[in-house]
């Protein structure tokens, strides 16, 4: 009998990079920020913009005009920095970056180890990444595109 072992790779969701595609057209262009737009620059969905959108309202990063459309920030480009986006699209699950994998063999000597020595390794990584992301502000950001 062969067993197949099929491994998943989790990226972290491009709802990051979406958001934060959203925020700098906000930021940049106001007026023109409708959901049509925003799709339009992004390629994607209206469907998921909105979806982005409404997270990034919840977290208090942007406010949506119904009706006639449009969005505006509800802080300063320079207060907004990449963790706040992060945070607001809820990338990671449980607030862990890295996931491990179910069920290892206790018989192993790596199996009945390996996630207690790797936390610690993972959970620095992932507090240094946040750590770099709230060194960038949206403003940051946005001042390189011009």
């Amino acid at each position: 009998m062969v067993t197949t072992v099929v491994i998943q790779l989790k990226q972290i969701s491009t709802r990051f990079s979406i958001a934060v595609h959203i925020l700098s057209l906000v930021a940049v262009i106001p007026h023109e920020c409708t959901g049509d737009f925003i799709a339009g620059s992004v390629n994607t969905n209206p469907v998921i913009i909105r979806r982005i959108m409404g997270m990034l309202k919840k977290a208090g990063l942007v406010e949506v005009r119904p009706g006639v459309g449009g969005a505006s920030l509800r802080k300063r480009p320079e207060d907004i920095t990449l963790l706040d986006v992060y945070r607001a699209v809820n990338v990671t699950d449980e607030n862990q970056l890295f996931r491990f994998h179910e069920d290892p063999n206790v018989q192993c000597p790596v199996g009945r180890n390996i996630e207690l020595v790797l936390r610690s390794e993972l959970m620095e990584a992932q507090a240094a990444m946040e750590q770099r992301l709230a060194q960038t502000t949206l403003s940051q950001l946005t001042a390189k595109f011009q």
